[in-house]
Formats: structure tokens, C-alpha cells, sequence
């Protein structure tokens, strides 16, 4: 089997509501999405997708993701989609980094081999049945007021873990803050408060240590080393998600017991491929894990979740469901979706989802 054909669409998604978050340095209200087909000469097709929150939350844009996949498709004309080792380290040594266009590609071979082998991704992933994930709301930035509203809603919904978008730059306030939030919780659910890397050490270390919450801290600085200081110096677990992009990253993470727990997006680990390399490496360091993509349709979603079922649950946390955010669903019907706050990957062959062409519009020009 060969690949013979790539194809991309890139579409808008606005958000149901603008989303702030960062302390207050981020807001979004559109993202938009790239959707890859791999076409074989077999006559089997894959899809990806990869789509960043915004321009300001990681190294990746959409016209830079687009560029990128132009620029491997000459390296992969003509590759076994099925082999995808051997893809990903073709990719790699054509074009270095750039994890975000190479997760699309990744992904969409991964579709292609379920259906090959007749088999869903969670199945090829070393997972023995479909397990249901439980589902993480992410709440905005906002007064202590609105957070606690967009809990209940999310509450209504199913959801009995939250991600409350906090980082604020005055302690008294923020302290207050994330006491009102946690205090507004049922003893049934779990909270976590991620910074986005909006505090420096000192800020992150004033708040923690005066605030009697002991729920998970994540993303509290900008770099590794700067929340491997604050770790050290606080009560509460640590997750990490934006500062780890490589093995070595992580790797790192762990020597310096700078974590308990880490964010694993196939968007920003390149690929499906990639992020099953790092979850196994999780595994192995004791963390707990919550598997999720950046942002996209129920496809991205999808993807991510087919993975998340597969890892076992003893390590697993919740996980998000970015198509939730969106007014727009390219992928109507399919995929992971939200059930009473569980989700459950599809077991149809590969992916178990494809967009509507006319949803998607016209191709992209190369």
C-alpha cells in the first residue's frame, strides 16, 4: 500500500463564547482547524486534523501547520502508511519539529491502518475494550462569580472534574478567587486550576502557599526549570502541559521532580504515534495522565480519545472535549461525545470518523 494523494481544507470554528485564560493574557473566540485526506492506491483514506487554540498558546498557527504538511508531502508519496515508524521517521528527518502539522499526517495513517487491519484505533493502541473516559469541563477566566456558573453548567452537563483558567496578578484577589471556586465544588468532584504559564516563580510560590486549596496546580510558570522551583517549594501536585513537547522534556520533568502529572496532546507530541511513546513514558515515571488534544472538531477530540481509553486507569484523569466549545460540527454524529460526562471512542475500523465534505467546503490550493 502506497500513499498516493494528500488533500487539505482548513475551516473556521468560532467559539459558543470568547475563552480567556492565562491570568487574563489570552482570549479567544475562533479557532481555525486544518482537516488532512490521505488518499492510497489501495483505495483506503485517512483523515487528520490539527488545530491550534488560538496563536498564542503554543509554537503553531494554521497557515504554518498548512505549510508544513505541503512541505512533507513530497517525503511520503509513495510511503506504506501502515509502517509508521518508518513515517515518522521520514517526517522528521524532511522537516524537523513542526509537531502540529505532523500529528494530522500521523493521525490520518493511523486511520488508515484500523481500517486495514479491520481493527479501531483503541484496539491497535493495546486497549482490550472501548472504556468510557470521564470527561474535564474547562472553565474560562472570569470573576470568582462566573467560574462558579460555568461549573454549574458544566455540572448540569455531566461533568464531575473541572479546569478552572485562573493566573491572576494580584495575590490577595487571586487567592480569594480560587477559595471561592474550590469552595463552590460537590464533594463528588475533582478541580484543577491551570495557570497557563501566567505567574514567575515568586507569584506562583505567594498564591500557593496561602491558598488552602490542595487541588492540582497546572502549568504554573513558563518553563520547565521555573515550575520545577515552584514544585520544590509547594504543597500542591504539579501537572505540566505547555513546557513539554519531547521525551527529553519529559525526561527531564522527572529527574528534577518537577510533576505528578502531565497534559499528553497528540497535537503538540506530533502525532498519535508520538503520544503513546510519552504515555507509556508517564506510565513508567508513576504520573497520572490526562490524554486530550489541543483544540479541533470530534475528530481531534476523537483521536486523542482513542488513546485515552487504551491507558489504564489507575494513571488516567479526565479529559477534554474541545468540540464542545464550538458552534460548528463538521463531523455531526460521529465520534466521541459527551454521555452523562463520559465519552467512549467509536469501535468502527481506524478513526470511526470522517468530515462531511460540504461542511469543509473547497480544498486548499498547494
Amino acid at each position: 500500500m502506497k500513499i498516493t494523494t494528500f488533500t487539505l481544507w482548513q475551516l473556521a470554528l468560532p467559539l459558543k463564547e470568547s475563552y480567556t485564560f492565562s491570568g487574563g493574557r489570552q482570549k479567544v473566540s475562533s479557532l481555525t482547524t486544518t482537516f488532512l485526506r490521505i488518499e492510497t492506491d489501495e483505495g483506503l483514506t485517512g483523515w487528520g486534523e490539527s488545530c491550534p487554540w488560538g496563536e498564542g498558546y503554543l509554537p503553531a498557527h494554521a497557515g504554518g501547520i498548512k505549510a508544513a504538511i505541503v512541505a512533507l508531502e513530497p517525503s511520503l508519496l509513495g510511503c506504506d502508511p501502515r509502517a509508521l515508524d518508518e513515517i515518522n521517521r521520514t517526517m522528521d528527518s524532511a522537516l524537523p519539529g513542526h509537531w502540529a502539522a505532523k500529528s494530522a499526517i500521523d493521525i490520518a495513517c493511523w486511520d488508515i491502518l484500523g481500517q486495514a487491519t479491520g481493527l479501531p484505533l483503541w484496539k491497535l493502541l493495546g486497549g482490550a475494550e472501548a472504556r468510557r473516559v470521564e470527561l474535564n469541563s474547562s472553565i474560562p477566566s472570569g470573576s470568582a462569580e462566573q467560574m462558579i456558573a460555568s461549573i454549574r453548567a458544566a455540572r448540569a452537563k455531566g461533568y464531575r472534574t473541572h479546569s478552572a483558567k485562573v493566573g491572576g496578578k494580584e495575590t490577595r484577589l487571586e487567592i480569594a478567587r480560587m477559595e471561592a471556586v474550590a469552595d463552590a465544588l460537590h464533594k463528588d468532584e475533582n478541580l484543577t486550576f491551570d495557570v497557563n504559564r501566567a505567574w514567575t516563580p515568586s507569584e506562583a510560590i505567594a498564591v500557593l502557599n496561602e491558598v488552602s486549596s490542595r487541588h492540582w496546580i497546572e502549568q504554573p510558570c513558563e518553563t520547565l526549570s521555573e515550575c520545577a522551583h515552584v514544585a520544590s517549594r509547594v504543597r500542591q501536585p504539579l501537572m505540566l502541559d505547555e513546557c513539554l513537547h519531547t521525551a527529553e522534556d519529559h525526561l527531564q520533568a522527572w529527574q528534577r521532580g518537577a510533576c505528578e502529572g502531565v497534559k499528553i496532546k497528540p497535537h503538540r507530541a506530533g502525532g498519535l504515534t508520538k503520544a503513546r511513546f510519552l504515555r507509556d513514558l508517564a506510565l513508567a515515571f508513576g504520573w497520572r495522565v490526562h490524554i486530550e488534544d489541543v483544540g479541533g472538531s470530534a475528530l481531534a477530540d476523537t483521536a486523542a480519545f482513542h488513546l485515552a481509553s487504551a491507558t489504564p486507569s489507575s494513571h488516567r484523569l479526565a479529559s477534554w472535549l474541545a468540540h464542545e466549545h464550538l458552534t460548528l460540527d463538521p463531523v455531526a454524529g460521529q465520534g466521541v461525545r459527551n454521555d452523562k460526562g463520559f465519552a467512549t471512542p467509536p469501535s468502527l475500523p481506524g478513526l470511526g470518523v470522517a468530515p462531511d465534505l460540504e461542511e469543509l467546503g473547497d480544498p486548499l490550493g498547494k
